[in-house]
């Protein structure tokens, strides 16, 4: 299983969102010392996450943040060096009349 596939698992027991769009970005970051693992390999080391859940509703961006790090506590203190974070709530992605 691949660090996206336990990170997805994981977001969508703890969130069941509307909306999770996992992308790993760790070719952009080739060679950069976050990227290389203990092995010498690179890969699955830099993320973008982006999150619609209505269990974001009524909470700050930084609650938001700190609930989406405790569910990937593990991820982040191991394979994941990079993680760009978009967590939103249904109403916040709703078109604007």
């Amino acid at each position: 299983m691949t660090v996206a596939d336990k990170m997805r698992d994981k977001l969508m027991a703890a969130f069941a969102p509307n909306l999770l769009v996992i992308q790993d970005d760790s070719a952009r970051h080739a060679g950069h010392s976050g990227a290389r693992r203990a092995d010498g390999s690179e890969g699955e080391s830099h993320f973008s996450i982006r999150i619609v859940s209505q269990k974001f509703a009524g909470l700050s961006r930084v609650e938001r943040q700190r609930r989406v790090y405790d569910v990937l506590s593990e991820e982040l203190s191991d394979r994941v060096h990079a993680l760009s974070l978009t967590a939103l709530s249904p109403a916040e992605t709703a078109p604007r009349q």
